[in-house]
């Protein structure tokens, strides 16, 4: 399938997994109402097709995503502004909740909603000129897709308040520093790193994978109690699955695994 919209271009390669390329280069990829509509709409297909592994999502141009359209931010009013938080909130939970994984190439400025994006992956890969920040107080709001609560978590209260209060902006190896990107290499190698990453997420069991990224996210504010035995559960279903004989199996007799998410 290669389907090719104007400003979100999608396709699927043939290990099943889903390149997503924000194509509003001259609007930095700005987050306009058609854009976002586009991505809760793939989001929401990946989910159930079956034959989507995982997701690549980066950026046309020079930016990842310089965040929230600012002639629509203009409009806003308290009403309208609650909604429109909670809708992106939603539409980037729904990523970060796929059960499928997902990694953010970010090829440029992943500023505000762009970084909030980036946030909503599983893991983040960022090219050399890579740039990031939360730059919403100078606009007189506050980060508002899950930035305040996905950067605390990812980096820590100190420097997410940081970058919040400031508005400041930093490079690729500070946020590789700072634990907000895995992994920084040169721009030509930023997209076959990370198709390179996902081709080998897809070839592990797809049902463990499912478990590890569910458990990780619901069980991260559980207490400590709380998390384990919802980590137990999840091990408990492993065991009982087709992938776990094979992977002990094939283990045992010294070869690659073929796992069939049964």
């Amino acid at each position: 399938m290669n389907i090719k919209h104007e400003i979100v271009k999608f396709n699927i390669n043939d290990v099943g997994i889903l390149h997503i390329t924000l194509n509003r280069p001259d609007a930095l990829n700005a987050l306009n109402i058609e854009v976002m509509a586009q991505l809760q709409d793939i989001f929401t297909a990946a989910k159930s097709n079956y034959t989507i592994k995982a997701l690549l999502i980066t950026g046309e141009g020079k930016a990842f995503c310089a965040g929230a359209d600012i002639n629509q931010l203009a409009t806003l009013n308290a009403q309208t502004g609650l909604e429109f938080s909670r809708h992106g909130q939603k539409i980037f939970r729904l990523l970060e909740q796929l059960g499928k994984p997902s990694i953010a190439a970010i090829n440029g400025f992943a500023l505000g909603g762009g970084c909030e994006l980036a946030m909503a992956a599983t893991m983040r890969i960022a090219s050399t000129q890579a740039v990031f920040g939360q730059p919403e107080i100078k606009l007189g709001v506050i980060p508002g897709f899950g930035g305040t609560q996905r950067l605390s978590r990812l980096v820590g209260k100190g420097r997410a308040l940081d970058l919040c209060l400031t508005g400041r902006n930093i490079k690729a190896e500070e946020a590789l520093h700072w634990g907000l990107v895995n992994e920084v290499v040169p721009p030509d190698q930023l997209m076959n790193k990370a198709e390179s990453v996902l081709k080998n997420l897809v070839q592990m069991g797809s049902l463990a994978l499912k478990s590890i990224l569910t458990v990780i996210d619901q069980g991260y504010n559980l207490t400590m109690e709380e998390a384990q035995e919802f980590e137990a559960a999840h091990f408990g279903l492993c065991c009982a699955t087709r992938d776990k004989q094979e992977g002990v199996k094939a283990f045992l007799e010294k070869r690659t695994a073929e796992f069939v998410g049964e």
